[in-house]
């Protein structure tokens, strides 16, 4: 029942944003599980700094993050949102339980599939610890987790995740995250800053082409899952980045005037049309401080990696 809902929503996303003016899909649907596979490899690429800086804060400043989260003395509830397969928060992990502090690792994830393999792995490196993998949407199973446990919270956001949002959307989703949290609670958020444009353009836009494969992923999802007819060739990656905005978007775009066929529904595309996939949005400092701001925070420390090309903020509510 809970597939059949899903593809449903899936199906309704879809005819939603390719009905809209551009069109656009959700990035949220990317992660299948070939689209897992695949941003398995696009952390592993050369260009693609953001996981290697974000490993450097967790593997070579884990006790600064442990000190700001443990400082209150009391248990509590380290929630992961879009956690994946955990490679930089199993080292805050270990070290949580290296320092015997009291808590449960609660991870959620939209993917079945991903937490599988998380859940096989913690038990693997640390059997001791408690773990309660949430399969679903981010603020429907942080409100289950806050339905199990009175406990106090430290949700983490890492991989630069904030910035698949635009500007306004963050807003609104720090806001709906400090409605869910007590004064006091913790949020560790991880930044990718502004650097020089090419670095950024080139980590999204790969010379092997593991980012396009991606992206066009998507289209064969709906071709296997909702009965779509989508001529995955007649489709191609094309991404940009604006150094003002901080703004660097993806798009596929039509190779041909085409008609594809959705189930019983038809979806015209003209020649040159765009789909608007996903934004990754890069943060100055300014930014960062801004937005605890205005959505109920304050900024205890930030801790960056050794190019002061990432940051992970930690922040309290208020």
């Amino acid at each position: 029942m809970q597939h059949q809902l899903s593809t449903e929503q899936f199906r309704a996303d879809v005819f939603k944003g390719l009905g809209s003016i551009p069109k656009r899909l959700q990035s949220k649907y990317f992660y299948d599980e070939t689209g897992d596979a695949l941003f398995q490899q696009i952390m592993e690429m050369p260009e693609y700094y953001l996981t290697r800086c974000e490993l450097d804060i967790f593997q070579n400043r884990t006790s600064d993050l442990a000190d700001v989260i443990t400082k209150q003395g009391t248990a509590f509830d380290l929630i992961e949102l879009g956690a994946g397969d955990a490679t930089k928060s199993s080292y805050l992990l270990q070290h949580l339980v290296g320092q015997k502090a009291e808590f449960t690792y609660m991870p959620i994830d939209i993917s079945g599939h991903i937490l599988e393999v998380l859940d096989e792995k913690i038990k693997a490196s640390l059997p001791n610890l408690e773990v309660v993998c949430l399969e679903g949407e981010y603020f429907t199973m942080l409100q289950k987790a806050t339905d199990i446990s009175q406990r106090r919270k430290v949700v983490m956001f890492l991989g630069g995740n904030i910035g698949n949002m635009e500007k306004e959307e963050a807003l609104g989703f720090c806001r709906e995250l400090r409605s869910y949290l007590n004064t006091g609670d913790i949020v560790l958020i991880g930044f990718d800053l502004k650097k020089h444009p090419q670095t950024i353009l080139d980590a999204y836009n790969d010379k092997a082409g593991i980012t396009s494969a991606f992206n066009l992923n998507l289209l064969s999802r709906m071709n296997s899952e909702l009965d779509a007819d989508f001529d995955v060739d007649q489709f191609e990656h094309y991404q940009n980045y604006d150094p003002l905005s901080g703004a660097c978007r993806s798009y596929l775009i039509s190779l041909r005037q085409q008609l594809v066929q959705i189930g019983d529904a038809h979806i015209h595309f003209d020649k040159n049309e765009a789909i608007y996939m996903e934004v990754s949005q890069k943060f100055s400092a300014d930014d960062i401080q801004k937005l605890a701001h205005q959505s109920g925070f304050s900024i205890m420390e930030e801790v960056g990696d050794s190019k002061n090309w990432f940051t992970d903020s930690l922040w309290v509510a208020e």
